[in-house]
Order: structure tokens, then sequence, then C-alpha cells
């Protein structure tokens, strides 16, 4: 039974043998009962404004279409906000810095690490070197 519709009783209604077999298969492969797949189609057409003997696909088509010009317009004023704002601002503050930056000086603190190796302090001796 459909919920929310068990207490109701049935109504029959007259269509042709041919719409009744064609109505049966599209049930089946909704998975719901007649009841059911026939108010999910009023429901449809009423929420959506639709009439049965208008045609969906141009008016899809030109809904693609306009969404592909909007969004094609974005990209363009998006182009042009990065051409004409966004690079020179960038510029201008790369330059700044640039001129701006002081020069490096070590710190009091820093232990300066010496390049040279240093010295041995000590040293093997070898037995041949009994004079030092």
């Amino acid at each position: 039974m459909d919920k929310g519709y068990e207490k109701e009783r049935f109504e029959s209604i007259s269509i042709k043998t041919s719409v009744a077999q064609k109505f049966k298969k599209f049930c089946k492969g909704m998975s719901r009962s007649k009841s059911m797949t026939l108010l999910l189609m009023i429901d449809f057409f009423e929420d959506n404004g639709i009439s049965p003997h208008e045609s969906i696909g141009p008016k899809m088509q030109t809904l693609e279409s306009l969404i592909k010009k909007r969004i094609n317009g974005v990209i363009a004023i998006m182009k042009d906000i990065e051409k004409n704002q966004t690079k020179p601002t960038v510029a201008m503050m790369q330059s700044l810095f640039e001129q701006a930056e002081p020069p490096k000086k070590t710190f009091i603190l820093e232990k300066e690490i010496p390049k040279e190796k240093p010295k041995t302090r000590f040293v093997e001796r070898l037995e041949n070197d009994d004079e030092l």
C-alpha cells in the first residue's frame, strides 16, 4: 500500500488499452504503484510550471547556452580585473619592497664560525721520531 493513502478508496479512470500498457511499463520502471506514479507526474508538472504539451528540450538548451554566456562573461571580468588591477598592484608592491630592503647586519650575539680547519693540538708520534 502507498504510505499516507491507505484509507482512501480507489476510483476508476477509463483509458485506452495501449496507453494503459505503456503506463504499466512506466510504473514498473519507476518501482511505484500506478497511483503514486501518476501523483509524482502531476506534482512534477505543477512544481515546474510546465505543460505536457510543451517541449522541454529547447528550453533546457536555451538555459544551458545562457548559463555558458554568463560564465564566459564572468571569466572575462575576472581576466580584466587581473590585468588592470591585480598585476600592476603586485608589481608596485614588489618594487617598494625591493627598494626598502634593509642591508643585512650581523647580530652581536652571533658567533662567527671559522672557515679554516683548526690546528691539531696533538700529533701522533712515530717510532722514528725520537728527536721531538
